[in-house]
């Protein structure tokens, strides 16, 4: 039921979204470069708006979001229950499970940082 909420959403936001691309293209653009600035996206002086804005609302952008929004509802975690077995990419490339890095009966200590 969940995953059939997620799909009529996302499904609605990227028609809407469509929409309004076709009706008000520059308005659109100004809107999509906004959220550009949030993640950081428009920085990049290689990567400029004709390489990522249009691919916003397409089909592609709706599997996309899709997907992780599916994913995530798997990986929910609860305070006193069992944690999830989160896929994660090695830097090696490898796909794998968090729980795969556990070894007997020691913790397993994720550590999460960035850097800019």
């Amino acid at each position: 039921l969940q995953k059939i909420l997620i799909l009529l959403q996302v499904t609605l936001s990227v028609v809407v979204g469509k929409t309004l691309m076709i009706l008000f293209p520059d308005a659109m653009k100004r809107y999509i470069l906004k959220m550009g600035e949030k993640s950081r996206m428009n920085q990049n002086p290689k990567f400029s708006y004709e390489n990522w804005g249009p691919t916003f609302f397409s089909f592609k952008y709706l599997q996309f979001v899709l997907k992780v929004k599916w994913k995530r509802l798997e990986d929910e975690a609860y305070e006193g229950l069992p944690a999830p077995n989160t896929p994660v990419v090695t830097l090696g490339g490898e796909v794998c499970h968090v729980l795969d890095f556990m070894k007997d009966n020691r913790p397993l200590i994720l550590n999460f940082g960035s850097c800019t």
